[in-house]
C-alpha cells in the first residue's frame, strides 16, 4: 500500500487528465480499495476494465461482459468432456463488452458525464 501510495503521489505532481486501471489478475484485485480511494483523493478521474471498480466506488468502466465469458468458458467445459479436443476448439476473444458509471464518484470529483453517454452504458450508479 505504502509503494502505491507514493506512485499516486508522483502521479498528482505531473497532473494527468485521468487514469486507466486495467482489470483483473490477483494483484489488481487484492489492492482493488486502494486504486479506486486514491484517485478519488486526488480527484483523477478513472476508467477501470471491470465494473466491479465502479461498484466500490471507482468513475467508468469498459471491458468485457465476465458473465458472458463464464457462459463461454462453460460451453468449453461442456464440449470437452463430451469429448471436444481443447486443440481442436477455436479461439474466442469477448464479444461483449459493458459500460459502466458511477454518477456519485463523478459529483464527487466535479465531472459531468455526457448525457449521450449515460444512454449508451449498460449501468449507472446513481
Amino acid at each position: 500500500m505504502e509503494d502505491f501510495e507514493k506512485v499516486f503521489a508522483a502521479l498528482t505532481k505531473e497532473r494527468p487528465d485521468g487514469l486507466y486501471m486495467p482489470g483483473g489478475g490477483r494483484l489488481m484485485n487484492s489492492i482493488q480499495q486502494q486504486t479506486v480511494v486514491l484517485p478519488l483523493k486526488s480527484r483523477l478521474p478513472s476508467v477501470y476494465g471491470s465494473r466491479d471498480y465502479i461498484d466500490a466506488g471507482g468513475l467508468m468502466s469498459y471491458g468485457s461482459d465476465l458473465a458472458d465469458n463464464y457462459r463461454r468458458v462453460a460451453y468449453y467445459v461442456d464440449r470437452i468432456l463430451k469429448g471436444a479436443k481443447p486443440g481442436d476448439l477455436p479461439v474466442e476473444r469477448p464479444t461483449k463488452f459493458e459500460l459502466a458509471f458511477n454518477l456519485k464518484t463523478a459529483k464527487q470529483i466535479g465531472v459531468t458525464i455526457p448525457q449521450s453517454l449515460l444512454y449508451r452504458a449498460d449501468k449507472v450508479i446513481k
